[in-house]
């Protein structure tokens, strides 16, 4: 009994001397966390007026395309250059007089796959894929001879089938580039809007006559901010979001729900530089969120980093919860054995019982 008492009073104290040291440990590292980073904050220069708020934001600077933009191509005039041979998919505008009263041919006809344009009953399908357009023509007017005596036949180009190759959404790859299909690629890295449609009209040159396109960003990937969710020794958060034009701190709070249980309210927005100075912009959430106090809360810009500081209270009770959990679970397997052991290990009494039962953990 005295053994076991003494080694659970042991182990009491080499708790207690664990929680003193993880008390100072963590009591330590959470000043020079602190001194690490809060005093930047405070010590930086008064931030200018002009600085984008919610109630004076300002335009971006033009939009330039980078990956992975999404683009919207559609083909406005997609002429293909002479001489040109018609292939399937195309569509050839037909007019022929003289025809069957009951059977007019005039419309727009689709070369079917395998090159047949169908006329309709009863002049049946003819054969023009690879001609030319007045090659097509005479053909349509050999053809329609057997069932007509003098068929006088117009034929023209409506649509190129690979023009559908210039019409669509384009994702802007890894390379900086944008595909056209059969047309190729289009290096549209680092231009504006209007400069990427110039430079993919005059790519187009090589097979279009006179190309016109239009063009506009479908999906704004490209440019983003970040918010930065310390998370109090459970793990950071960092969310992804893309820049509109319109954000300001209270919008990038609201993408993620609010603020979490192990955050506090010491909030920055780190802005990078071109000089590789980080410019620190101080939030006061409480006066934006309480008082509608426009003054912080500042209008994000591609690349700014929302920083949500953790709680150091909740910090320092998971820190104390890490260091401490082990040991816990080691006392408890000891005291739980030395109970076990203490309630079995008694002489057998006369009567049955067992001596010292009384002197087990319960006891304690």
């Amino acid at each position: 009994m005295m053994a076991t008492h003494g080694r659970i009073s042991l182990l009491t104290r080499v708790a207690l001397s664990l929680i003193c040291m993880a008390s100072i440990g963590c009591h330590s590292a959470h000043q020079r966390h602190r001194s690490a980073l809060e005093p930047e904050i405070h010590r930086i220069p008064p931030l200018p007026s002009s600085m984008p708020r919610e109630l004076s934001k300002v335009v971006l600077p033009e939009y330039t395309i980078e990956p992975p933009d999404i683009l919207a191509i559609e083909a406005i005039n997609a002429i293909p250059k002479s001489p040109y041979n018609l292939k399937s998919l195309d569509t050839v505008t037909v007019y022929v007089l003289g025809t069957l009263p009951e059977s007019p041919i005039a419309g727009l006809y689709a070369i079917e796959p395998g090159g047949n344009i169908n006329l309709g009953a009863p002049y049946g399908g003819v054969n023009v894929a690879g001609m030319n357009v007045d090659q097509a023509r005479d053909a349509i007017h050999d053809h329609l001879k057997t069932f007509l005596q003098d068929p006088d036949v117009s034929v023209s180009l409506a649509q190129i089938g690979a023009s559908q190759q210039v019409i669509g959404q384009y994702l802007v790859g890894p390379d900086g580039t944008v595909t056209l299909g059969i047309y190729g690629s289009v290096p549209v890295v680092g231009l504006t809007i209007e400069g990427a449609k110039v430079a993919i009209e005059h790519h187009l040159t090589q097979y279009l006559d006179g190309p016109e396109i239009s063009l506009s960003v479908l999906a704004y990937n490209s440019k983003v901010y970040y918010t930065v969710l310390e998370g109090a020794g459970l793990g950071d958060g960092i969310y992804r979001n893309p820049i509109t034009g319109n954000e300001t701190v209270l919008d990038a709070i609201a993408q993620i729900n609010g603020l979490q249980q192990v955050s506090s309210k010491k909030i920055w927005v780190a802005r990078p530089t071109l000089d590789h100075k980080v410019q620190i912009l101080p939030v006061d959430y409480l006066a934006i969120t309480k008082n509608a106090d426009p003054t912080t809360n500042y209008q994000l810009l591609p690349g700014d980093r929302v920083f949500i500081s953790e709680d150091k209270f909740v910090a320092f009770d998971t820190k104390l919860a890490k260091v401490l959990t082990p040991f816990e679970r080691m006392m408890g397997f000891s005291l739980l054995g030395a109970g076990t052991v203490t309630r079995f290990s008694g002489p057998v009494l006369k009567g049955g019982g067992a001596r010292g039962v009384g002197f087990g953990v319960g006891g304690f």
